[in-house]
C-alpha cells in the first residue's frame, strides 16, 4: 500500500474500539488490522458489520469488553459513547489514551498522498459511492470509506493498494476539520445539526474552514446551483471546478434530463459549453443528477476516461438505504430510504413519484428530538405530498427528550392541513398489520428515516 506516513500511529500496537460496529469505526478497524495492528472492539448490538469483522479476524465482543480494553495501548471511541460507559471509565482509571473517532480518522487521512473528501449536508454517501465506483472502474485501486453498504466493495470500506483514500467527510461537530484532504466535493449546505451548530452561519463557517484545509495543489469541486457552496471558492487557495443544472455558467452542466419508468434519469453533460457525454443512471431522482455531476467533475480532473465514468455510473445501483428496493408481496413494492431531513425527504419524494405505481405509503421515523423540534413545520410540509402517511416515534439516537416534542406534533400539523390523512402508530408490529390491511396491489411502501424504521420492510415481506 502506498502510504505517506503512518509513524504518527505506530506507537499504538494494540487498539481497542468502543462502538466498533459503526459504519466508520468498522472501516477504521479493518484498515488498522491490515496495517498489522492488533484490533479488538465492543458494540452494543451484533450486526452484519460485526459478523464481518469477526470473520476477518478481529475480536469483537457484544456488550462490554473490559479484559481486552485493559490490554490496549489506546482506546478509540465514537461520539455516541457516554462518559459513564464502563469501558470509558476503566480507560480513564488505567490512564489509557482515549481518542475520539474523528481525531483518529483524521490521522489516517494524513497517511495517504491523495485523500478525497466528499462533503455536504445531503448526498454524501451516494456521491462517495459514485466516485468510488468510477475509481474502481479506472483501475486506480482506491482505499474507500463510505457511510453505507456499497455492493461493488461488499461493504462500507475497501483496502486498496494506492495513494487514493476516498472518504465521506461529515460536517457534524466539525469532524471533517480533522482531515487532511487533497480534493473536496461540496454538494450543498443546508440547515441541519442545529443541536450543535445553532445557526446556519455557523454551519457555513464550518465549511469555510474545511475548504481552507486544501493545499494549493489540491482541487475543490462545488455545486454551482447552491449559492452558499459557490461562495466557498473565495476561501480556498487551490483551483476549483463547478457543476450545476440551473447555473448554465458552471464548468459541467446537465441538459435534456429525462426519466424512464423506474425514475432513472439520463442526460447530456456539457463541459465548458461543449458536449462531453451522454449519461444514464441506475438510481432515481433529479438530485442524483447533481450528485453524478459532482462525481464526473472530480473524476475528469483525475484523468478517468469518459467511457469509464459513463459505464461506472450506469453500473452503480445505489448505496444501501438510498431508495433501496427491498422486495415485493402481492404486487406491492417495498423501498427503504435513509432520508431524515426535510430536504432529503423532498428529494426522495420526487424520485419515488417519477416511478409508475398506484398509491404511495410512507412510514416515517423522525431522527433526534432537536432536529424534529427545529424543523417541525418543514417535516410536515415535506411529507404532505405522500398519498398515505404513518409516523412512528422519534428515534432518540444520542439525545434525551428535553425539547418537549413528539411525533404526534408532526401528525397534528399534517392532519390540520386537511391535505392528507396521517396516522400515528408507535409499535412496528401494528404498522405492519395496518399496511397489510390497507395497501393495494401496485402500491409502493417506503420506510423513511435514519433509525430502526428500516426493520419494518423485512417484517412486511416476511408476513
Amino acid at each position: 500500500m502506498a502510504l505517506a506516513n503512518i509513524e504518527n500511529i505506530k506507537k499504538y500496537k494494540r487498539i481497542h474500539m468502543i462502538g466498533i460496529g459503526g459504519v466508520s469505526m468498522s472501516g477504521i478497524a479493518e484498515i488498522l488490522h491490515n496495517f498489522g495492528f492488533t484490533i479488538t472492539g465492543s458494540d452494543a448490538h451484533s450486526s452484519e458489520i460485526t459478523d464481518k469483522l469477526i470473520k476477518n479476524g478481529i475480536s469483537v465482543t457484544i456488550g462490554h469488553d473490559i479484559n481486552n480494553l485493559r490490554k490496549a495501548d489506546a482506546v478509540v471511541f465514537t461520539a455516541a459513547i457516554s462518559n459513564d460507559d464502563p469501558e470509558m471509565i476503566e480507560a480513564h482509571n488505567l490512564n489509557i489514551p482515549l481518542i475520539e473517532r474523528c481525531d483518529f480518522l483524521g490521522e489516517l487521512t494524513k497517511a495517504f498522498e491523495n485523500t478525497i473528501g466528499i462533503s455536504g449536508t445531503h448526498g454524501k454517501t451516494t456521491t462517495t459511492s459514485m466516485v468510488s465506483v468510477c475509481f474502481l472502474k479506472a483501475g486506480f485501486d482506491p482505499n474507500i470509506q463510505v457511510g453505507g453498504i456499497l455492493n461493488q466493495i461488499d461493504g462500507n470500506y475497501k483496502i486498496g493498494n494506492s495513494e487514493y483514500f476516498i472518504i465521506e467527510a461529515c460536517e457534524y461537530v466539525e469532524s471533517f476539520l480533522k482531515f487532511r484532504p487533497r480534493a473536496e466535493i461540496i454538494l450543498n449546505i443546508d440547515n441541519d445539526h442545529l443541536d450543535y451548530f445553532k445557526t446556519f452561519d455557523n454551519i457555513k463557517n464550518a465549511f469555510i474552514k474545511y475548504v481552507k484545509l486544501l493545499p494549493s495543489n489540491g482541487i475543490l469541486v462545488l455545486n454551482a446551483d447552491d449559492s452558499n457552496c459557490l461562495d466557498l471558492k473565495d476561501y480556498s487557495a487551490c483551483p476549483y471546478i463547478t457543476y450545476g443544472i440551473e447555473n448554465s455558467s458552471a464548468d459541467f452542466v446537465a441538459k435534456d434530463i429525462k426519466f424512464n419508468n423506474d425514475g432513472f434519469p439520463e442526460f447530456d453533460v456539457y463541459k465548458h459549453n461543449e458536449f462531453y457525454s451522454h449519461i444514464k443512471l441506475s438510481v432515481a431522482g433529479y438530485h442524483n443528477v447533481l450528485n453524478a455531476l459532482g462525481c464526473i467533475s472530480l473524476c475528469n480532473h483525475y484523468g478517468i476516461t469518459k467511457d469509464n465514468i459513463k459505464n461506472a455510473l450506469l453500473e452503480f445501483t445505489g448505496a444501501h438505504r438510498r431508495l433501496e428496493y427491498k422486495g415485493s408481496y402481492n404486487n406491492i413494492s417495498v423501498y427503504d430510504d435513509y432520508a431524515h431531513h426535510p430536504t432529503e425527504i423532498k428529494a426522495t419524494f420526487n424520485a419515488l413519484y417519477n416511478k409508475n405505481f398506484n398509491k404511495a405509503w410512507v412510514i416515517f421515523q423522525p431522527h433526534t428530538y432537536s432536529r424534529t423540534k427545529n424543523l417541525l413545520n418543514e417535516f410536515a410540509e415535506s411529507l404532505s405530498g405522500f398519498d398515505n402517511i404513518i409516523i412512528t416515534d422519534i428515534y432518540a439516537a444520542r439525545e434525551a427528550n428535553t425539547y418537549g416534542v413528539s411525533s404526534k406534533d408532526i401528525v397534528n400539523r399534517l392532519n390540520s392541513s386537511r391535505k392528507t390523512n396521517c396516522e400515528y402508530i408507535s409499535n412496528f408490529e401494528d404498522i405492519v398489520k395496518f399496511i397489510h390491511e390497507h395497501a393495494k396491489p401496485n402500491d409502493v411502501i417506503l420506510t423513511l428515516g435514519a433509525g430502526d424504521v428500516t426493520n419494518i420492510g423485512p417484517m412486511l415481506l416476511e408476513k
